[in-house]
């Protein structure tokens, strides 16, 4: 044995070493700190050891390396810009001692090569590829870019073009995609791989491939002439701004650097690399899209915990139908889930088939289904009028329509049709699920599963303990929500429960700008520069106007100290008006439809003049006033309902506000945002507007923690 790690060994076979990561106790391979150390001691052994004459690189764990430790990444990133910077260098002459070994190397890569662990592929003079391993370089969707030397090596094995779409989109591809860019230099049948991998190297060591032509162009200058390196990194840079609106500076940082270092040699261009990644690593948007991807890992692993004690859920029913019926039947069919779907009226049944039917036709057209699939999972639905086949189910989804009378009868009715032990969930977005439990025998197996609309695009779903839950009916909820590809988040029972409770103190600050005299219009387009997918205005029609109304009230009843309005809103006289939205073609805008039959907005006269009958002043805002008066009642509302135990986890309350409302990403959620700003800032700002009411005021523990200068988060 060379050299023998916990993470690492090297052992040579004849003439050939043979480099396996395998880290011991660890389900995957990764590149934390100690795998970094074993690597620059395995290379310094390699560049020692004589009478080897290639290398071969494999991995002992069923994905290659799935990138960077990126738990180690808060604590890192703190470090001074000098100290990053020299820590940088030293990993990147592990990765250059491996490139420069005096004989040629080959990876065998399978299952993933991601960031680091693709950045390791590069590093070897070929690489071969299992036929369902894929690479990426995601460091992008973390608000960083590859730091281990990929925005030098990929832009001169694959071109600068190619490495640049690979670095800014933060996508996975799989063998094919990277065999016809020329990331890797064969792809073979994973049972194959290693013997596959193993020859090519035999033959670059019989002079049969010009491995050192290939280093040389790796470490050299990239092959672009001045004209064709504008036209390449000027397009580029362009449609990525165009893509993200500036907000993730990761990307374009990435194309700039790769530009400067186009025409040095590696090891300037490698410095050129680490400087750029120092600026995106110490950035608010990288703290907030990391800080997400950790709240996403909390999330799992509590999902892992539940999981222990959770039914398996086979068999589901749906009640009620219609479109939203049929996009959770949709949803739970798609996932293997033989799934029932009930309701009173044939019309109505016929409705949420029509809806599963559209969304696997769709997987169709996109070509991630073929018609088969799509049948087999059409077939996983079966629509009934009756309740003869729910005695075999494990789970109900209840989704009729939001009447607290009508959705007790339906669930008191289907609890008598059930077994036991049969889990019932309602779907709505608002009732008391305390109030719903009052008509069941059996409480204990009743709790809420919100999912938001669109249910197939919508990746979360609010899992709501209700008083009487039991720990196994939240957990066979939330493992089921898991199978079903969603994000589950487990909230208390209160009005609103965690998300729309959070929302509505939003759309509270924006019914006061438009009285206040602000254009709704601008407000709009100040929100979505903020970072919103949609500004407050468009997010109304798109919801529907009686439906923010309907949670409105009920927020109002629950909550009469902070969110009952006594004057007339805008929403009121919209609603007043049968201005619904996207629905009746009007709300604050008006709607046409497009060539793809999608309503498209535009500005509607009649609108303003409904709306000045509830103005009290016409009023030009600046856009950071427009900001603050929107997001403060939202940051505070998420304080209260963290401090009450609504959600148990700033994580949780964060990574709920990102997915199910679309809060930019790159801010991290309300309370990260109000870290990033600072509680001071924030508390002091709401004091100024204190006199549009009690959604404008800290709670006491967010003032003391202003004071304190303490945060939500460690990393912040």
């Amino acid at each position: 044995m060379l050299y023998d790690g916990s993470k690492l060994t090297v052992r040579v076979d004849g003439d050939i070493a043979i480099l396996c990561f395998n880290a011991q106790d660890e389900s995957v391979n990764k590149f934390d700190d100690a795998t970094m150390t074993e690597l620059g001691e395995a290379g310094s052994a390699l560049a020692k050891a004589s009478g080897i004459k290639g290398l071969l690189v494999t991995s002992g764990k069923p994905a290659f390396i799935v990138g960077a430790d990126i738990m180690e990444f808060g604590e890192r990133f703190k470090k001074p810009d000098d100290e990053l910077a020299a820590g940088m260098a030293e990993s990147l002459a592990m990765f250059n001692t491996i490139e420069d070994l005096d004989f040629p190397s080959v990876t065998a890569i399978n299952g993933m090569a991601l960031g680091g662990g693709l950045e390791m592929c590069l590093s070897t003079d070929y690489r071969v590829m299992g036929e369902s391993a894929q690479l990426g370089f995601p460091e992008t969707r973390l608000g960083i870019y590859p730091g281990f030397g990929g925005t030098v090596r990929a832009p001169r094995l694959i071109g600068a073009d190619n490495a640049i779409e690979w670095i800014a989109d933060g996508k996975n591809r799989d063998a094919k995609k990277a065999l016809a860019v020329g990331m890797v230099d064969a792809v073979v049948a994973d049972d194959d791989l290693k013997a596959a991998a193993r020859d090519l190297l035999a033959r670059a060591i019989e002079g049969e491939f010009d491995w050192r032509a290939r280093r040389a162009d790796k470490t050299g200058a990239l092959a672009l002439n001045k004209t064709e390196a504008a036209m390449v990194f000027e397009t580029s840079q362009g449609y990525v701004m165009s893509r993200t609106q500036g907000h993730y500076p990761a990307p374009i940082e990435a194309i700039r650097r790769i530009a400067q270092a186009a025409h040095m040699r590696r090891d300037d261009a490698l410095k050129v690399e680490s400087e750029g990644f120092i600026k995106v690593a110490k950035s608010p948007q990288a703290a907030a899209l990391i800080q997400l991807f950790l709240n996403d890992q909390l999330i799992k692993k509590k999902g892992k915990k539940y999981a222990k004690v959770a039914h398996e859920v086979n068999r589901a029913a749906v009640l009620g139908a219609g479109i939203m019926g049929g996009g959770i039947a949709y949803q739970s069919a798609s996932k293997g889930v033989s799934t029932l779907m009930k309701d009173i009226a044939e019309q109505a049944v016929d409705q949420g088939l029509e809806e599963a039917a559209k969304h696997f036709a769709k997987s169709v057209e996109r070509g991630k289904l073929d018609n088969r699939r799509m049948a087999e999972g059409m077939s996983r639905i079966r629509p009934t009028l009756s309740y003869a086949e729910f005695e075999g189910v494990d789970a109900v989804i209840e989704a009729v329509v939001e009447n607290p009378k009508v959705k007790k009868s339906v669930l008191a009715e289907t609890e008598d049709k059930v077994a036991e032990r049969t889990i019932l969930a309602s779907n709505t977005s608002s009732i008391s699920i305390d109030e719903l439990a009052t008509a069941l025998k059996r409480p204990e197996n009743f709790l809420g599963m919100h999912f938001f609309n669109p249910v197939h695009r919508m990746p979360l779903v609010e899992v709501i303990r209700g008083k009487a839950s039991s720990e196994q009916a939240i957990a066979t909820v939330v493992s089921f929500a898991h199978k079903l590809g969603k994000t589950p988040i487990v909230v208390n029972d209160c009005p609103g429960f965690l998300i729309n409770r959070i929302l509505f103190p939003y759309f509270f600050g924006f019914q006061q700008l438009i009285a206040d005299g602000a254009d709704f219009a601008k407000i709009d387009q100040v929100m979505e520069k903020f970072g919103w997918p949609m500004g407050p205005a468009y997010l109304s029609d798109v919801v529907g106007m009686d439906t923010s109304q309907h949670v409105e009230t009920v927020l109002a009843e629950g909550y009469p100290d902070r969110m009952k309005q006594d004057e007339k809103s805008s929403l009121d006289m919209m609603v007043e008006n049968n201005r619904l939205g996207q629905k009746t073609g009007a709300g604050y805008y008006q709607y046409e439809k497009d060539k793809k039959g999608k309503p498209k907005r535009s500005q509607d006269p009649k609108a303003y003049e409904l709306i000045k009958t509830v103005q009290r002043a016409d009023k030009n805002f600046e856009a950071g006033e427009i900001i603050d008066r929107m997001m403060i009642p939202m940051i505070i509302e998420a304080a209260r309902a963290l401090e009450e135990g609504i959600a148990e986890t700033p994580n949780e309350v964060d990574m709920g506000l990102v997915m199910g409302l679309g809060f930019p990403p790159f801010r991290g959620g309300a309370l990260k945002y109000a870290d990033a700003e600072g509680l001071n800032t924030v508390c002091t700002k709401a004091g100024r507007y204190s006199h549009l009411g009690p959604l404008y005021e800290p709670t006491p523990r967010m003032l003391e923690m202003a004071a304190r200068g303490e945060t939500y988060y460690a990393m912040s």
